[in-house]
């Protein structure tokens, strides 16, 4: 299930799609931490990494010049997209990506994320032709975690194909069925072949993404094909609340990294 460490394409570029707005926590996106905007640090991160572009796309005036300040790529993008994927489509479009070429999608939220599982994630869709997409999860490891609908779970078939994703504990446990050895966290970061991305962007929200508030699902409803792999590097936690950003100030401060 564990993809290759070499990418078996001619490269690939990043989008990081980044929103001013949030219900949870506002502006998020140039909120402080560790001394800098949590964008810089998902920028410094990405272009760690071996990819040929990294982007950051917004429709915010405000996180664009921040952005620039620091000497980031900007894309200003529209304001009517309903998603990062359909935000990433329009920077793909832009910049004239060919249907073949791989984008990774690095959530302005992950301020920890690792150069290296962006990488990985990379490799994994380059090295299956038949996958449309490819993304990364871990065990989890508190029990707590299990329900709590911030973290996302998914379950994967033998052969590394993503089966589904939900807020909720996957799978559930039966009444008199046994718990399962483990339940799987899902790292958002997604590469996409372009034009796959391209056919996502024109498709209508399904149910099911209404639902979760999970646009991945959107691709496995209209029949893509997702690749999983257990992620060579752990990335810190992600920035959903006020909350949040004070338990990544204490991560990098316990862990010595940003």
């Amino acid at each position: 299930m564990r993809g290759p460490d070499k990418m078996t394409s001619d490269g690939f570029n990043v989008v990081i799609p980044a929103r001013y707005a949030s219900s949870r926590f506002p502006g998020k996106a140039i909120a402080e931490l560790d001394g800098k905007p949590m964008i810089r640090h998902v920028y410094e991160h990405a272009c760690s990494g071996r990819a040929g572009q990294v982007v950051i796309a917004t429709d915010d005036e405000r996180i664009a010049a921040v952005a620039k300040d620091f000497g980031a790529d900007v894309a200003l993008t529209r304001a009517d997209h309903e998603s990062g994927t359909d935000r990433i489509a329009e920077v793909a479009q832009t910049r004239g990506w060919g249907d073949d070429s791989i984008v990774v999608n690095v959530q302005g939220d992950a301020p920890l994320i690792q150069g290296s599982s962006i990488d990985q994630v990379a490799a994994l869709l380059a090295a299956h032709d038949s996958a449309s997409l490819a993304t990364l999860c871990a065990a989890l490891k508190k029990p707590a975690d299990v329900d709590d609908p911030n973290i996302v779970k998914v379950v994967f078939d033998a052969a590394g194909r993503a089966l589904y994703f939900s807020r909720s504990p996957i799978p559930a446990v039966a009444h008199g069925g046994e718990p399962p050895s483990g339940f799987w966290w899902h790292i958002g970061i997604y590469a996409y072949r372009i034009a796959a991305l391209l056919q996502l962007a024109r498709t209508p929200v399904c149910e099911l993404e209404q639902t979760e508030k999970l646009e991945q699902l959107r691709a496995l409803y209209h029949g893509m094909e997702i690749r999983i792999a257990v992620a060579d590097a752990l990335p810190g936690p992600d920035i959903n609340t006020p909350e949040d950003l004070v338990a990544a100030e204490r991560f990098i401060a316990e862990s010595g990294s940003a």
